[in-house]
């Protein structure tokens, strides 16, 4: 039997990324609030939750499976672009495809699951929620194509706030580190340490539920979520 919290009738919720990591602590924190959490995502999120399978890379397929989800559930009343992914390494070392994989799942999906889901939010008052990273606003070597497409969410973000001002609610969060598998394939001198300060999942989506839950005429415009010992912040 499934511990997952069932499913309300409340807010309608598409999140990317959401059968792992933080956002499936999103779609969790969405369902315990009574909402109703939709997921893209290549792998099927917990039990019950509706979802379309989907290649973020795939920017037209991102926004076909998006349009799909909101008519199916009648509307949409947020987007969470939780989905990311990084293979660190030098420039030089890191294949052409991978890095261009990275831009694209990181940045050019964000930008198209929003651009297919504005219809719907305009017409329900609702927020978007980007999720960049602190290597958004800090570069590091070794994560040049990382940096490149979490710098362009922080861009792509704030535009799109100043855009949609009084239209939409336009979060843009910039998360620390997370205990996730997000660090899990990487090579050994790339994972953070035993002793690595890292923020729970749960706490960050805490964060975004606030977000997006701010009553009309308010918005959170930008959020920095992280472990009181964040390396990588300020």
């Amino acid at each position: 039997m499934s511990s997952d919290p069932p499913l309300g009738a409340g807010p309608i919720v598409l999140v990317t990324g959401g059968s792992s990591g933080l956002g499936a602590a999103v779609v969790t924190a969405v369902a315990r609030a009574g909402g109703r959490p939709l997921v893209l995502d290549r792998r099927r999120p917990g039990d019950g939750v509706p979802w379309i399978e989907c290649d973020l890379a795939d920017t037209r397929a991102a926004e076909a499976a998006t349009r799909t989800l909101a008519e199916r559930s009648g509307g949409l009343n947020a987007v969470v672009t939780a989905a990311g992914m990084d293979v660190p390494g030098k420039l030089a070392d890191v294949a052409a495809e991978t890095w261009e994989r990275i831009v694209a799942v990181d940045l050019l999906a964000t930008a198209a699951v929003i651009r297919a889901a504005l219809p719907y939010l305009e017409a329900s008052r609702g927020s978007i929620v980007t999720v960049a990273s602190t290597l958004g606003v800090k570069a590091v070597g070794d994560a040049t194509a990382y940096c490149a497409a979490k710098f362009g969410v922080v861009g792509f973000t704030r535009a799109l706030a100043a855009e949609l001002a009084g239209i939409v609610g336009v979060t843009l969060l910039i998360p620390g580190g997370m205990r996730t598998a997000f660090f899990d394939q990487r090579d050994a001198q790339y994972r953070p340490g035993p002793d690595a300060a890292l923020n729970e999942p749960a706490d960050t989506a805490a964060a975004i539920m606030f977000a997006i839950s701010q009553p009309p005429g308010s918005c959170v415009r930008e959020m920095v979520v992280c472990a009181e010992q964040e390396s990588s912040y300020p």
